[in-house]
């Protein structure tokens, strides 16, 4: 059957599939948001309390880096204590990935080339398939090898795909067939144009991120052009948004780029307006307070504040709840796209609050539907 919106079709890439804990990756799982933490691993409690709030904001997958032992020492109290897999990020020290592995972890993130010889990837090996770890390959253009370096002249799309494929074939040598990989770079041509590159040539899982990527608003820019092309093309199969911001805003990130490409969703999409000399009401602080108020909404549904009634009631029309300003403080609120009642300023952020947590009780419950089409798979 024909799809009823093509222009909306995405056409995802066949991968093969790898369990990373109890997570699928790959092979038509829904493509999963991880996120890493940035406190010390060796504070098992601080690691913990950030690891839930990432958990909190939607993070399938969360990295912890095990630098030295006192890391790997506190990585069984916080496996434990998570609700999601840990991956272990593991550089140049094999025995760390022996001691994660060892403590629980689901994933080893290694660059196979920095770990030492063949014969020390082969314990690494040995450790994962003991354990049931999966590994991620991790080539980063701002870490590629000096042979290839002096091969190439700088890093390239070339070179990041010829360092994978270098370290898949060390894994594979040891019969190791449970990886993901990654190739990431801070400059989105060269990152897009590596991933697009290694789609056509391997058919494991494959980790988008732009690497490095920056700040909040500039780090979310670069990270939606790259891993929203690369989604777009159909590849990808588990993101991680790289911000100097916390981590939870990673994830949260992560999810409004899966969310504006309709490949998955969770909580509320807000459609709103830039405003402008026409809106009845503050439509930049209401949408402000209502992102905050409503980040409890786990169901996928939508919402649309529109500040005047110039698109207003046609926004509303595909949501399932809606708010267009009206004159003298006195508004009009859509339920199901269609008008409903009017309400007025003095309340009316809890109003709307309380139509959103009503209508996601009836979604929950199979009595009520989504009228948001653009949603994909929920969470």
């Amino acid at each position: 059957m024909s799809s009823l919106r093509p222009w909306r079709d995405i056409a995802r890439r066949t991968s093969r599939q790898i369990m990373v804990g109890k997570v699928p990756v790959g092979g038509g799982a829904p493509i999963t948001v991880q996120t890493m933490t940035n406190t010390l691993t060796s504070d098992a409690k601080a690691t913990i309390d950030q690891i839930r709030r990432c958990e909190e904001a939607g993070a399938d997958i969360i990295r912890v880096s095990c630098p030295d032992e006192a890391s790997t020492a506190a990585m069984p109290q916080i496996v434990r204590a998570a609700q999601v897999p840990i991956v272990a990020d593991i550089h140049f020290h094999y025995k760390r990935a022996l001691e994660a592995a060892d403590a629980g972890a689901a994933c080893l993130r290694i660059n196979p080339g920095n770990i030492g010889s063949s014969q020390r990837v082969a314990e690494v090996v040995r450790a994962a398939k003991a354990n049931g770890c999966a590994i991620r390959i991790g080539v980063n253009a701002g870490s590629l090898e000096k042979d290839l370096l002096e091969k190439f002249g700088e890093p390239c799309p070339e070179a990041l795909i010829e360092s994978a494929l270098d370290h898949i074939k060390l894994l594979q040598d040891h019969d190791f067939h449970e990886y993901k990989v990654a190739v990431k770079a801070s400059d989105v041509f060269l990152a897009v144009a590596a991933y697009m590159g290694l789609a056509e040539a391997v058919d494991c899982p494959l980790h988008l991120g732009i690497t490095e990527a920056g700040g909040l608003i500039g780090g979310t820019v670069k990270s939606s052009i790259g891993i929203g092309n690369l989604l777009w093309a159909g590849i990808g199969d588990t993101i991680r948004v790289s911000l100097s911001a916390e981590p939870e805003e990673e994830v949260r990130v992560g999810y409004e780029i899966l969310k504006a490409l309709g490949l998955r969703t969770r909580g509320v999409r807000i459609v709103s307006c830039p405003s402008c000399a026409r809106q009845g009401f503050d439509v930049i602080r209401t949408v402000e307070r209502l992102e905050e108020a409503l980040q409890h909404i786990k169901t996928p549904m939508s919402v649309s504040v529109l500040g005047c009634v110039v698109n207003g009631p046609g926004e509303a029309r595909e949501t399932d709840i809606g708010i267009t300003g009206g004159g003298n403080g006195k508004h009009m609120v859509y339920l199901s796209g269609v008008t409903d009642h009017h309400v007025q300023d003095d309340g009316m952020i809890a109003h709307i609050v309380s139509l959103v947590e009503a209508k996601a009780a009836e979604i929950e419950a199979g009595t009520s539907v989504s009228m948001d089409v653009t949603h994909g798979k929920a969470a």
